[in-house]
């Protein structure tokens, strides 16, 4: 369950797209603007104008009415991003016991404000439950199966 991602100078909105595309290119090896759109719920002006900004820091590879690609320095924001939101929306789901869509949504606030020694921490806490096999089940009184 161990993940780590350095405290990034990029803005959270900035993370939500390279997480995005970085998803996306993980399946289709490129993205389009509307799929970034549609994975954001934002619209394609908005998108259009991130990669632009994105475009400019080095992030993503990216000319008007092409597809769009990450960096190197891309692409190790976007797969850190998108680790650190799997780690904690299974962390919320199997330890906490939260819903899963309850547990993406928030995963997704969490993943941009935890600095590197709380979530360092917290994932060595995870890493001692799972050890000794402790999960929701087992402390939850209405998740404990009778």
């Amino acid at each position: 369950m161990t993940a780590t991602m350095p405290q990034s100078p990029v803005s959270a909105s900035a993370q939500d797209y390279l997480e995005a595309i970085f998803r996306i290119t993980t399946r289709n090896r490129v993205a389009r603007s509307r799929d970034i759109a549609q994975a954001l719920g934002v619209t394609k002006s908005s998108v259009t104008t991130a990669l632009k900004q994105l475009s400019a820091s080095g992030f993503v590879n990216y000319d008007r009415y092409s597809y769009v690609t990450l960096t190197n320095a891309g692409e190790k924001i976007g797969r850190s991003v998108e680790e650190r939101h799997r780690f904690l929306a299974t962390f919320l789901e199997n330890v906490l016991g939260v819903d899963a869509a309850c547990a993406d949504q928030n995963a997704c606030r969490i993943e941009h404000t935890l600095d590197e020694d709380v979530y360092a921490r917290l994932t060595a806490f995870a890493d001692y439950l799972e050890k000794h096999n402790i999960t929701a089940e087992s402390w939850l009184p209405e998740r404990k199966t009778k």
